[in-house]
């Protein structure tokens, strides 16, 4: 089993690197052709709207409980059973979704007005928001086809297809920026087009791999069907889990709709770095170890089950937290070697790095949360997770209330890393209570030796910086260079450490 998590993870984390890489050069042609202005805050807006029901509808709420029930259907019922199920399930999602990208469409001054109140004082920003909302919504149609598609073809163990279908994404998104933004009124709307047709391309992609799989049916409606009916009773409560983390996430948004031009940006690109290592590897590891746990806790296998929570979380540690060390003290030669070109300053490059630092404090905590609440949602006990992430909505609101006002942009930053912690913590507590899995002393043990290789690294590093002289005053080329030895030389550091420390393959089994 423990094989099976490193080498589908591995596998995802690979594909998913390709993807934010190309996705962090899809940033930095944003950066030179948009900056951080008013239109690419009304784009950002834009792209977000759907993108949060997208989260709901897709990846969220529907895939944890769509997941666990499909690995149940796969495991129990005979292949013409299956294709009925994922029959119904498909035709249902797809009524609903289309329903909710039409009021979307129509309704966009409402959405803009919701997400991004600020932006009332700004007449020609919020227009501008709500137009390339119009264009953007009928993605959430296509982006929940999708994956549904992927949680399919994840189920089955082929988890390259959809960690490279975003590929598709970024791709759209260069190509329409480069090629067609010169040529309009309002050049950021060309983004807009390309997230709408890069919804459609990724959706027909994944369809060749489920056909080759046997499992592409022909949709229908089935809003009574058992299963559906079921995968229903699911969703409620991780729909509103869901929506809660969502909305947690989407106060940074509101709140910087009241700031300066430029802070919704400024968010959006320290964001962007933050989420490389979380989506390469958080995502990766939490898309993974799902259908694991599903398939443990449906064979009764408990102690299989505390294996794979045991072992994502050591992963967790020794990964995460030197990724969050060195997007700490990398942050401005990493903004500044991506973004500082064209319409992206010197101002731009310090506020996203004074935010990116802030996030950095978080990042062991989005990811801890990502494989935590997988091991919920496989046990199918969604009200849990749903009552923390109320707790932890409030604390981020309370917080970004109260530091707003002396942090400016960063306090939302910091408040969302904050309220992420207080999320681990509950749920490390939830499964303690639950005797679903216990925090043994050696945790501490190992996370001290990770801690102290990461603070030898950090000492590296600074050294390295300090040898190399200011990012700011050398050539794009060798911004870039400069960068790829200092990381090189960190991680070696880092494993050197760890090795000193006597960490060893020991330590990844419960």
């Amino acid at each position: 089993m423990r094989k099976k998590i490193v080498k589908s993870t591995l596998t995802v984390g690979i594909m998913t690197f390709l993807s934010r890489l190309l996705g962090l050069i899809r940033e930095m042609v944003f950066a030179s052709t948009f900056g951080a202005t008013a239109g690419m805050d009304a784009f950002l807006v834009a792209f977000k709207i759907p993108n949060f029901f997208r989260r709901l509808f897709a990846e969220g709420a529907f895939s944890q409980a769509f997941v666990p029930i499909l690995a149940e259907h796969k495991t129990q019922d005979s292949k013409a059973e299956l294709r009925q199920f994922i029959a119904n399930v498909s035709g249902t999602l797809a009524g609903f979704v289309f329903i909710v990208a039409v009021l979307g469409s129509l309704g966009a001054s409402i959405f803009v007005f919701m997400f991004a109140p600020g932006f009332i004082q700004s007449p020609a920003k919020f227009l501008l928001a709500k137009e390339m909302l119009r264009i953007t919504f009928p993605y959430l149609f296509f982006i929940s086809l999708t994956a549904l598609s992927g949680g399919i073809l994840n189920t089955f163990n082929r988890f390259s297809v959809p960690a490279v279908t975003p590929v598709i994404l970024n791709l759209c998104l260069i190509v329409a920026t480069v090629f067609f933004a010169p040529h309009l009124a309002h050049p950021v709307q060309a983004a807009a087009w390309g997230v709408l047709i890069a919804g459609v391309l990724q959706f027909g992609f994944q369809l060749p791999f489920l056909y080759r799989l046997g499992l592409l049916v022909w949709p229908k409606w089935g809003l009574y069907y058992p299963g559906v009916k079921r995968i229903l009773t699911l969703m409620v409560p991780a729909l509103f889990g869901a929506s809660v983390a969502q909305i947690s996430l989407l106060f940074d948004t509101l709140f910087a709709s009241f700031l300066p031009t430029g802070s919704v940006s400024w968010l959006y690109y320290a964001d962007r770095l933050m989420q490389f290592p979380l989506g390469v590897f958080g995502v990766a590891l939490s898309t993974v170890i799902l259908p694991h746990l599903a398939k443990s806790h449906a064979q009764k296998k408990s102690q299989q089950f505390k294996e794979s929570i045991d072992f994502a979380i050591n992963l967790i540690i020794v990964v995460a937290l030197p990724a969050a060390v060195g997007l700490w003290v990398l942050s401005g030669p990493l903004l500044m070697t991506l973004f500082n070109y064209g319409a992206f300053s010197p101002h731009d490059v310090a506020r996203s790095q004074a935010c990116l630092m802030a996030f950095s404090l978080g990042l062991i905590f989005f990811i801890l949360v990502k494989a935590l609440v997988s091991s919920y949602y496989a046990a199918k006990d969604m009200k849990t997770p749903v009552k923390i992430a109320v707790v932890s909505m409030i604390t981020n609101f309370l917080l970004n209330a109260l530091l707003i006002w002396p942090l400016q942009v960063v306090g939302l930053a910091l408040s969302t890393s904050i309220a992420s912690f207080v999320n681990v913590a509950l749920l490390g507590y939830g499964l303690h209570k639950k005797q679903v899995y216990h925090f043994k002393t050696k945790k501490l043990l190992f996370l001290f030796q990770t801690a102290l290789a990461s603070a030898i690294m950090y000492g590296v590093i600074t050294e390295c910086l300090d040898l190399f002289g200011q990012f700011s005053q050398l050539t794009a080329a060798f911004r870039v260079l400069h960068l790829i030895a200092i990381i090189s030389i960190g991680i070696l550091s880092y494993v050197l450490s760890l090795l000193l420390f006597g960490i060893r393959k020991r330590h990844f089994v419960y």
